[in-house]
Formats: C-alpha cells, structure tokens, sequence
C-alpha cells in the first residue's frame, strides 16, 4: 500500500479450511452518551486485548526462523477471532470462482482497489459459451487460454460532458443499457436524480469534470483533501491551474496523518468552489467523515466524492441518501470482464448540471458497444445456448458475503497483521535502543481501521530501507504490494506478508537477494 515515503503494502480459502462505520448520530442524553461511551471503550479494549493473545505476549521475533508456523498461527488467530468461522463463506467463493488468487496461478496479491474482480469462474464459461457447474472447495482447474476476443469494447464518444448529461449522446448499446442498469442498483441512484457518464478510466473522469466545473468568472477555489499522491487528482489540479483556478488542499498532522480540522474548516467557510473528497484515506485506510462533505456543502461548495477506493459493499456504509454530492467518481476494474480491464463512471446530480459549462474538450467519454469480432448475443444467465451471459460475479459475490461479513473478515485480518509487524524487533535491541524493523503510519490496531497499511522498513542502524528495493524485492518473491486488502484475501495471505517482511531482520537479505538475481539471470540488479 502507498506509503508516505514510497511503496508499501498492505493487506485463498484457509488451507486448513475447517468498513467503515457509518455517520455516528448523538445520543439523546448524557446517561445514554456516557453509557455508550463506557461501551465503546470497553469494546475497543477487549478487541485490543484479543489482536495482542494472537501472538505469545513474550515472544521476540528478531529473525525470520522465529516466526511461529503458519498452522500455529492460524489456530491462535481463530481462537482470538471465533467470530471469524462466519466470514468463511468468502473462503468458498475464493475456492470455487477465483482459482486465479491460488498461489499455484499467480503473486500472493495485496493490489486490490475498486469495488472487485471479475471471477476466474465467470471467465471461463464465458471462453467455452457453457455453464460450468461449480468446483469443489479442493479443485483448481487449470487457466483457461487467453481470450481471443473482449468480451465488449469501448469507443470514444464526440460529445461533451454538458451536452451528454443536458441532451443525451448516442442510442446505447443493449451491453451498455445493462451495464448501466447494474452499476445504477448496486450503486443505489435513481436514474431520476442522477446521470451516469462511462468513461475511459478514472484519470479520464477527473479531467472530464475539471474542464467542465464551471469555477466562478475570478478563477474559484479547487480545494482537496488528500494525503497521498493520486495521479488522477494531480491531473485535475494541471487543468485547474491552466484555467487560472486557484488550488488549495488539507493540511495532515505527522506521523498519525489525521486531518488538521481548524484549518480545513476555516477554507470551507471562507472560500467557494469545487471541494474534492475521498471516502478514506489510501495510505492508512482511514475512514474521513462525512460531517466535512456536509460542511462543504452548507458553505456553497459543489462537491466531488471519490469512490474510486471503494471496495465491494462499502458503498452501503456512506450514506448517500444523507449527504449527497454533486458528483461521484468511481472505477469498475476487472469486474464486467477481463479485457478490457474496466473503465471510470462519473455520476453527476442532475441538479448541479447548472455547474457544468458547454466544454470544447469532450476527450475521455466513451460507450460500452459489443465486441466487432463476434457481437454475440447477450442473455441474461438464465439460458443454456452458446451466448455470452452479462454477469457480475465479483459484485454478486460481495452480496453474498455481506457487509457485515466483509467489514469484520476485513478487521481481523487487517488488525492481525498491523500487531504481527509491529512485532518484528532487530536482535540485540538494548544495544540498539530498541530499532524496530517497521514503522507504521497511521493508526495501529484499532477496531475501525481500514484495510490499508502505509509502512515503512528499517534496517538495524535505524536507517530507512529505500522503498523502491522494498517494492523490487516483493515482486521478486511474488508479493504484490499496493493498495489494500479485499474481502478474498484470507490469513494465509497477511501470513506470507508478515513472513516475507520478516526476511529483512537478517542484515544481508537484501545483498542476498541481489546475489541469488544474478546467479538465476546472469545479470546485474540494480537495487
């Protein structure tokens, strides 16, 4: 997962196969307020209390040897966790439609961002155009062969964003109006409030609206709150600043990167213009709360709310029919198919189409068409004729697992491995004053975390190991480190994180590894 300084990670069925909270409201009196607050200490402490017994209190893990078994591991985990056993349904769904996550097919994958994959399952009924009846939990059939033809395309559309929303583009395609209709539900926006515009992909969104946002005739305001580099915001601020808008974004407190409320609140209430927020933060999978989109809004700001981080089922946690904003950008990769990989959605409240100003830049919109190659029928999923069925399975899953499971599975996992890192020590630690081997920004174990870690990695002098050799040393192992956990992630894989970020306590792992690289390629790593 990104970290401040650079790369860093984050969080198939158990081999041993056996969220956010929404908007707090206040209590109606001080007896209930104090009483709640009594139990959510209580709460917070016996959840800190259980993610400490995962680990043997006295244990020292100063080499990579230390750690304890996989096995061993697991049952403290279950024991600490006894309400893990009800999330084991998304072990099943991992087994039966997502053989690719199996260690045997790909990396131990910690990459996930947007709302899911497009299951392994799902792919291949659609490459044979037959219904395959479901795998046992045991069974992982082999990949199939490379899809000769997408299962749709995407082509660009002439039209604007003031003129799609304010008059409509071309006639969909039948894929397209399904598509639309299944993002719309699950979504939860009425076709009546809303528009939703497909574009090429979320970087795309961003720009589409930074062109169309009509800022006020001085230049306006474009203030943001994000704590990280985002390569789509950072394209919009280039736009923005081209047209003369002024940019501002929220300051973060360090190392716990919390918001700076006093100063933040001040630009809201002094200033006008577009305020762009994200659900929770990328580098610490905290969640933000809704309360400054609310502000915004009382202070005449437009608002855009990023989703794009959003996973599965989390949509169901914000609130929307509360705190709506003027528009939303989310990104559906790998969910409607594998190639291609997906496209951005940029939602737009019909009542601020006023915002929006007629564009001459209309790049970046597009249409959902049938793939040219074969155009084949689409179905609905219920027939057995040799059709392409418009399924959702990675959406369709996270419904099955629901929210409650998601959230939960997604806690224990995510908390686990945040005290199993914060556990790795250098030996002869009195000598070197204690030198952790990781740092983490952000909060720790906590209960309401989100499911990414920023981290960083420190050698025995207390210097900080280069991100980049960090990064180049986890693909090298098949650990893809970037984003988040997903509810498929299971304890064997924040297992194998912790056992892979443990290697770095031996002194000459990385000058190790660079030996082992040359004598396998026969050639120099650049480290």
């Amino acid at each position: 997962m990104p970290s401040p300084c650079g790369p860093s990670s984050e969080p198939s069925p158990p081999c041993f196969n056996g969220c956010f909270p929404s908007s707090s409201f206040l209590a109606s009196s001080e007896s209930t307020t104090s009483n709640s607050t009594k139990t959510r200490s209580n709460t917070a402490y016996d959840f800190l209390k259980a993610t400490s017994s995962t680990l043997h209190p006295n244990a020292e893990f100063t080499n990579h040897e230390s750690l304890p078994s996989l096995q061993d591991s697991y049952s403290d985990f279950t024991k600490a966790y006894p309400l893990f056993s009800n999330t084991l349904k998304a072990d099943q769904i991992r087994a039966q439609e997502y053989y690719h996550l199996n260690n045997n097919f790909c990396n131990l994958c910690f990459d996930y961002s947007g709302f899911g994959l497009f299951s392994y399952a799902q792919l291949h009924r659609e490459r044979s155009c037959l219904h395959i009846a479901s795998s046992s939990s045991s069974s992982h059939p082999p990949p199939p062969p490379p899809l000769e033809t997408p299962f749709f395309e995407i082509s660009y559309s002439s039209v604007n964003l003031y003129s799609q929303i304010a008059y409509g583009g071309e006639e969909p395609s039948e894929i397209e109006s399904k598509i639309r209709e299944k993002i719309m539900r699950f979504m939860s926006f009425s076709a009546d409030e809303y528009a939703l515009v497909f574009t090429a992909n979320q970087i795309s969104a961003f720009k589409i609206l930074a062109d169309s946002f009509q800022f006020s005739p001085n230049g306006g305001n474009l203030l943001t709150v994000y704590d990280h580099h985002n390569e789509s915001l950072h394209e919009m601020i280039k736009i923005c600043k081209n047209q003369g808008t002024r940019v501002a974004s929220a300051e973060f407190s360090w190392p716990g990167l919390q918001i700076q409320g006093k100063k933040l609140s001040k630009t809201i209430r002094k200033k006008r213009g577009l305020f762009v927020f994200p659900v929770h933060s990328r580098v610490t999978g905290s969640p933000y709360s809704y309360m400054w989109m609310s502000l915004a809004q009382e202070n005449g700001w437009r608002v855009l709310l990023d989703a794009c981080a959003l996973a599965p089922k989390e949509m169901d946690t914000l609130g929307l029919s509360f705190f709506k904003p003027d528009y939303l950008i989310c990104s559906f990769y790998k969910v409607f198919g594998d190639n291609p990989s997906g496209f951005g959605c940029l939602f737009v409240k019909k009542s601020s189409v006023s915002a929006l100003k007629d564009s001459r830049n209309n790049t970046g919109i597009v249409r959902l068409v049938p793939s040219s190659s074969s155009e084949p029928e689409i179905c609905d999923g219920s027939k057995t004729s040799k059709c392409k069925t418009l399924e959702c399975k990675g959406l369709e899953n996270a419904e099955e697992v629901g929210l409650v499971g998601i959230s939960s599975r997604g806690r224990y996992l995510v908390n686990w491995v945040v005290h199993a890192l914060t556990r790795l020590e250098h030996p002869h630690r009195e000598i070197n004053k204690g030198v952790s081997l990781i740092r983490i920004y952000g909060p720790k174990v906590n209960s309401h975390r989100g499911c990414a870690i920023a981290f960083n990695v420190f050698d025995w002098k207390g210097e900080k190991i280069d991100p980049v050799i960090v990064q180049k040393l986890a693909d090298r192992n098949n650990v893809s480190l970037s984003s988040k956990l997903n509810f498929l992630n299971n304890f064997e894989d924040v297992y194998k994180l912790w056992s892979f970020v443990s290697r770095f306590l031996d002194a000459d792992f990385v000058e190790k590894e660079r030996w082992r690289y040359m004598a396998l390629n026969q050639e120099t790593l650049e480290l």
